[in-house]
């Protein structure tokens, strides 16, 4: 008996190739026969439609993984005094990397941070660098700006290499006043920056990520008022912004945000909690922060609760100043 088959592919790219057959009896009108034969064609096309689908949710499912990746964020903290050596092991449970002060930090007169490298590595923590810059009361008359950005660089530079940091780590200059900076604190920072890459160090700059109202109206946020006055140099941005949202408050999530979801697309780490709460900024985040005001590291300690400042970053070792691994 004589017998009429039709033969439909479509391919779906790296998914395969598939067919359907139809056979038409001899006995079948034309009619019955493209009757049948358009059936099988939006059945195949549906069947293709399906493998198209599936091919882009795995295509999208690979790329959200690989952004996932490249996008983990690691919780740390700082203060500006030592926490001590005992509570180390504690404060390594919750956080990957540590602030090391190179100098006084603001509001002290001495710092205990020095000689204190070593333990905090063989902890397991990385580093956050820091050296406490000028304010704008001690620039602002010198005439020497840049002189004594220069002079801070080497001070800086010279102290990290004897705490044992590597060529290379990123020192972040503390710029503790916020808004616009002016002529002499640009000269100042700029100059600093130039010296600490001279000397074989690289540069960062710990500043506001929330946007200042000037008296004219105009908005403007420290790192990015940097950020557009640094020419081709080389940065790293540690921002700080500790109202909610976008910060989750003295809270350490499960999965920490990135820097970026600060408001500052190029930050590289983002200091989210700071003891004590600044209510004029931070009010909105009143219920997760204690009674009297403090964010306290999530473990239990020995003795006194120990208060900290909260940040997350794009590395586990913001500074890049271990000199082995953890």
């Amino acid at each position: 008996m004589c017998r009429r088959r039709a033969r439909w592919c479509i391919s779906a790219g790296r998914l395969g190739t598939s067919c359907f057959s139809v056979r038409a009896r001899g006995g079948l009108s034309w009619r019955k026969w493209l009757l049948l034969e358009w059936a099988a064609m939006k059945k195949l096309l549906a069947v293709a439609a399906l493998l198209s689908l599936l091919g882009v949710l795995a295509d999208s499912m690979r790329m959200l993984e690989s952004a996932g990746e490249s996008a983990v964020s690691y919780i740390g903290y700082d203060r500006n005094e030592y926490p001590g050596d005992e509570r180390l092991k504690d404060l390594r449970a919750t956080f990957s990397y540590s602030s090391y002060w190179l100098n006084n930090p603001p509001g002290t007169k001495v710092n205990n941070w020095v000689g204190k490298r070593s333990k905090l590595e063989a902890a397991g923590f990385g580093f956050v660098v820091l050296f406490n810059g000028r304010l704008y009361r001690e620039l602002e008359n010198s005439g020497r700006a840049s002189e004594l950005g220069e002079a801070d660089a080497l001070t800086a530079v010279r102290a990290a290499g004897r705490e044992g940091f590597p060529a290379q780590t990123i020192i972040f200059l503390d710029q503790e006043e916020g808004g616009r900076l002016l002529p002499e604190q640009k000269a100042y920072l700029f100059a600093w920056v130039d010296e600490v890459r001279r000397s074989g160090f690289r540069a960062g700059v710990y500043c506001s990520g929330i946007a200042a109202r000037e008296k004219n109206g105009a908005s403007v946020m420290t790192a990015e008022d940097v950020r557009q006055n640094a020419g081709v140099r080389d940065i790293a941005y540690w921002v700080t912004n500790d109202a909610c949202p976008p910060s989750p408050g003295c809270a350490v999530p499960r999965r920490p945000p990135s820097p970026s979801a600060s408001g500052v697309p190029f930050a590289d780490v983002w200091q989210f909690a700071q003891s004590p709460q600044r209510k004029d900024v931070a009010g909105g985040c009143v219920r997760s922060y204690s009674a009297d005001g403090n964010c306290y590291a999530p473990r239990s300690f020995s003795g006194q609760p120990l208060y900290v400042d909260l940040n997350t970053a794009t590395s586990p070792d913001p500074s890049h100043g271990r000199t082995r691994e953890p």
